[in-house]
């Protein structure tokens, strides 16, 4: 083949019984599992001349890189790195692989630039120039981001420019059951059900596991409920290597609510540009910027201490024009829920957040199986140690995705 030519690429083939269709296949040269910014940047990076298949559990805006708030890490110059390196070290407890950390860093400013040649549009000084902003255990600004639902900016644009790929094909609401290998123990692709419960194979050379963390396994969690971790069981029942899967970080501040269903995620950005936690009579009572571990068990003590099911977050500090602005879609969202941030404060407490631990990877993003790979919190390549710092996610999940498209076609030159 032409490595410019777009290849053909046929549908679903169904297979019929008696009472009609009961299984479909395509064969494909990359399956991926997952269609957040994980599953859609590794397309953005294969070939056009590799046909591709992306399935999602259920819609695409089910994913929990859209709710993402904060923002995304970049080194300003390179005097940031060592404090950046320092910063993450020290949130992760030094359980941090220090290899992934460098590339992470090193890597970002490339990953940044790249996001805004794909359109996606960061807040801008009226300079012109990116605006920094910071969160809890940064030792300085160095997160951009787009109001409060940076995720969903960056998701949303990565989408568009996926949709536009006439080698790929994203098919919603397909369930991944198990994974494809060969008697050689390769993985081959993937099976799983659709929502018909129709059954489907897809035949891949290479399979990426993009699917998620593990919230909808939780009581209380920021996540989507159809995140269960599909892929860290299901590398585990074939005997890929886990890691660290009791590494869950619980996020300090979710706006505390009774009613059923993901809760909605108070960004550490607030914190970041002032806002500052209330006991039950109305006192501070720890340093909000420390690392997520750190704040959320002193909010737990202090419950405990104060008999109650939350604590208070105050938007005292914080400069209306950054609420009104910068915080948006919190500030509607707590409109909503009866609170106004400019007049008082609103009821947090910790929740389920994010998976540091999952399927094991090097450096770049393979699996202990071949021609399987992870990224995105499915996968732990050590980044985030034992707890994660703020904003890493979004740019980790770029950074090592992008790895995995590269040692992908790295792998074919060689064949």
């Amino acid at each position: 083949m032409v490595r410019s030519e777009i290849p053909s690429f046929p549908g679903f083939e169904e297979k019929e019984g008696p009472d009609g269709p009961t299984s479909k296949d395509l064969t494909c040269d990359v399956a991926i599992v997952g269609c957040g910014v994980a599953g859609l940047y590794a397309a953005l990076n294969l070939p056009r001349a590799l046909r591709i298949v992306m399935i999602s559990k259920e819609d695409l805006a089910s994913c929990d890189s859209m709710l993402a708030q904060g923002g995304i890490c970049v080194m300003r110059d390179h005097d940031d790195y060592d404090s950046w390196f320092d910063d993450t070290m020290r949130a992760g407890h030094g359980e941090n692989r220090k290899e992934s950390v460098d590339r992470m860093i090193w890597d970002s400013r490339c990953v940044i630039n790249d996001l805004i040649r794909l359109g996606v549009d960061f807040d801008k000084l009226p300079n012109g120039q990116l605006d920094y902003t910071r969160e809890g255990a940064h030792s300085r600004p160095r997160i951009v981001h787009h109001a409060d639902i940076t995720g969903k900016e960056i998701t949303t644009k990565l989408l568009a420019r996926v949709r536009e790929l006439k080698n790929v094909r994203i098919y919603e609401w397909h369930t991944m059951d198990d994974i494809l290998v060969d008697e050689a123990g390769a993985c081959t692709g993937v099976t799983g059900t659709d929502r018909k419960g129709l059954c489907f194979n897809i035949h891949a050379t290479d399979t990426l596991l993009a699917t998620g963390g593990v919230g909808g396994l939780y009581e209380h969690s920021t996540n989507f409920q159809c995140l269960t971790g599909d892929g860290c069981r299901i590398a585990r029942d074939h005997g890929v290597e886990l890691e660290h899967m009791d590494y869950v970080q619980i996020h300090p501040t979710t706006f505390y609510t009774t009613k059923p269903g993901r809760v909605f995620l108070i960004s550490e950005a607030c914190r970041g540009e002032g806002a500052i936690l209330l006991d039950a009579q109305g006192k501070r009572f720890c340093n909000e910027l420390e690392p997520r571990d750190i704040v959320s068990q002193n909010i737990m003590r202090q419950m405990k201490k104060d008999g109650t099911k939350h604590v208070w977050l105050s938007f005292e500090n914080v400069p209306s024009d950054v609420i009104r602005g910068h915080f948006a879609n919190i500030y509607q969202h707590c409109l909503d829920e009866g609170y106004d941030l400019l007049k008082e404060p609103i009821p947090v407490v910790p929740a389920q957040h994010y998976l540091m631990g999952g399927i094991h990877v090097d450096q770049d993003s393979r699996t202990t199986m071949d021609h399987l790979y992870a990224a995105g919190e499915t996968s732990c390549n050590g980044v985030h140690g034992k707890n994660r710092l703020a904003s890493n996610s979004l740019l980790e999940s770029l950074v090592f995705t992008r790895l995995a498209a590269r040692d992908i076609v790295r792998k074919r030159h060689k064949a």
